[in-house]
């Protein structure tokens, strides 16, 4: 395998010329392809000059790539050196959850509400424009399913959690890894076991969650995922967050182990997905405070709960007895019997409700001043950067309940939500087709195994075809309906599939290095008329940022798109390749393909 280095003679905040090298690695570390071959090798001071070959019998390649702190400017220029490169501090850098920025938001903030905690996007001005390189000692993730247990311990190089979490078996230190035992807060034992007993508490030990009906879960405060990883088997989708705080890089942890999640937090906006996406809402000490604000938390979950979906709430008000947990329980069960869920069950320090799907209850409820029924809201809208609304969702008669069959089953689903927003079956149809093939293109094309990738995001997902496509696969896909794209974001999740809404013109929720592939179709061309502060370049850096060392970026436009990204895209330290390929009218396109060079600052 290849691997890329940058080196310096200089220190790397001085902004000189270093030099990117291309070490071709000969062998790997350990044994076998469990762990993949490792190429984050180092080489330090290499002479500007160097010659072509080395006295260790490695080839190089030299980059002209500068390090250097840079913010965006107006106009937006990359250097002929192609794009600076961050200093190595700046390795874990997250634009919008950068608590240095949001540091100085604080005395304009609700912290009693923990808003810190939200997205707060610095204006373009304020963002760095160079790209983020690894930590030191970087290595190439492990492969899944191996990664649901290992990982290396450089790439998240944090003691905080092991140190304060081990004991409930939440991640350890192992040499050179980190194990992750499967335990959490709750569950210390083990998630598997926590996860059958679940499902005994909810069908009266006649089945698991898969027979109860669960197919889509959201995690809140969900830690390092085990909970999500040890759902798999039961093909239960996840889709896990927490909010970057107290414990210490818990999304990182559960990305580099190949587990579906992203940084949110639940403060004053309603979540980036969209009413009636999961048979479960679950929280095992998730350090959320439900009992308060008027219960406007509870009501963010009632609005993301489908009908007879259930709310687990695993945290010490629900069996303690001292201080004030009895006090926050009475204030759970008026809240909750307001909103007409029902306590189905609740032992071993965990209670279940669900949220019936008769509405009559909340009508009589609304009219004994109980709770507030919202008014009629237009649910084609995306839910970002809306704010909580302390009121609960009637059901609009237009959007009667659809009765969802397993996950198998819904991923050809047809949702009634498409043909409100003027998507037919036919053109249903015609894309999750389309994808079948292209996929299968693709993977001729990058010339890779199916276990070489895990971690996808589709960055433009229209139906979910391309997630349904590589459903066979050992992957997960991240699918984001761009904001000012038409709301597919429900149909995706009838289909039994998961995503989040997102504005390209900002950063996404995650750590730099989280994602194997990224796929753009036709991405580009529906942001080129939205101003200097979201150009083609922007949406670039961004995907550098979330792309793994290696990791495959495929880009499908507009000709005149193709011709910049292939231009510009060397200079972001991408190899590119161009293909053709038909698109959905028949029509001749290009496809490029591009990888992510291996370097590192040394």
């Amino acid at each position: 395998m290849g691997g890329y280095a940058l080196g310096s003679a200089f220190d790397s905040r001085s902004g000189r010329m270093i030099m990117v090298a291309l070490l071709l690695m000969l062998g790997s570390f350990y044994a076998g392809t469990l762990f993949g071959n490792n190429a984050s090798v180092y080489v330090s001071q290499l002479p500007a000059k160097s010659s072509s070959s080395s006295s260790t019998g490695m080839g190089i390649s030299e980059f002209t790539n500068i390090v250097a702190l840079t913010n965006r400017k107006t106009p937006l220029l990359i250097p002929e050196t192609g794009m600076n490169v961050c200093p190595l501090t700046f390795n874990e850098y997250i634009p919008c959850h950068d608590v240095s920025y949001v540091r100085n938001l604080l005395p304009n903030l609700d912290v009693s509400r923990k808003e810190e905690l939200e997205r707060h996007c610095p204006p373009p001005e304020n963002r760095l424009f160079c790209l983020i390189p690894p930590p030191e000692d970087y290595k190439l993730s492990i492969k899944w399913p191996t990664s649901r247990d290992y990982v290396w311990r450089s790439n998240v190089n944090h003691t905080h959690l092991a140190e304060v979490k081990g004991g409930q078996n939440w991640v350890h230190e192992k040499n050179q890894l980190w194990w992750f035992p499967g335990g959490g807060t709750h569950f210390k034992h083990g998630a598997a076991e926590y996860i059958q007993r679940l499902g005994n508490m909810i069908t009266n030990k006649a089945g698991d969650l898969r027979s109860a009906g669960v197919v889509q879960v959201l995690d809140v405060g969900c830690g390092v995922a085990s909970f999500s990883a040890y759902l798999l088997p039961l093909d239960i989708q996840t889709m896990s967050f927490a909010p970057k705080d107290g414990h210490e890089n818990q999304i990182q942890f559960a990305l580099e182990r190949g587990i579906s999640a992203m940084i949110s937090a639940l403060a004053t906006t309603q979540l980036p997905y969209p009413s009636s996406s999961f048979e479960m809402v679950h929280c095992s000490r998730c350090r959320v405070d439900w009992h308060e604000n008027d219960g406007i938390l509870l009501k963010e979950v009632n609005r993301l709960l489908r009908s007879n979906g259930y709310f687990v709430y695993s945290a010490p008000p629900a069996y303690r007895k001292d201080k004030d947990y009895p006090l926050i329980w009475n204030k759970l069960v008026n809240l909750t019997s307001a909103m007409c869920w029902r306590l189905i069950a609740q032992k071993v320090q965990t209670a279940i409700w669900i949220k019936p799907e008769n509405q009559t209850c909340l009508l009589e409820n609304a009219e004994q001043k109980r709770l507030d029924i919202c008014d009629a809201d237009d649910d084609t809208k995306p839910s970002w950067n809306t704010p909580l609304r302390n009121c609960i969702q009637e059901r609009s008669a237009q959007k009667k309940f659809q009765t969802l069959q397993t996950r198998a089953d819904r991923l050809s689903v047809y949702s009634e939500s498409l043909s409100r927003i003027d998507i037919s079956e036919k053109e249903f149809t015609s894309d999750t087709l389309f994808w079948q093939d292209q996929v299968r293109r693709y993977w001729r094309l990058m010339n890779i195994s199916k276990t070489d990738v895990r971690n996808i995001m589709d960055m433009n997902a229209f139906c979910g075809g391309f997630a349904v496509a590589l459903n066979t696969m050992p992957v997960w896909v991240m699918n984001i309906v761009p904001i000012s794209m038409k709301n597919t974001l429900s149909a995706i999740y009838d289909r039994g599939l998961s995503g989040a809404f997102h504005d390209w013109c900002e950063p996404f929720s995650t750590y730099p290095r989280t994602y194997d592939l990224l796929h753009a179709d036709h991405l580009f061309s529906h942001y080129k008329n939205r101003g200097e502060d979201c150009l083609l370049e922007d949406i670039m850096l961004e995907m550098d940022r979330i792309i793994r060392p290696q990791g495959f970026i495929i880009i499908r436009d507009e000709e005149a798109m193709i011709s910049r990204i292939r231009n510009v895209a060397p200079k972001f330290l991408w190899e590119v390749k161009s293909h053709p390929a038909e698109n959905k009218e028949k029509k001749m396109e290009t496809v490029l393909i591009c990888r992510k060079i291996f370097w590192a600052i040394i």
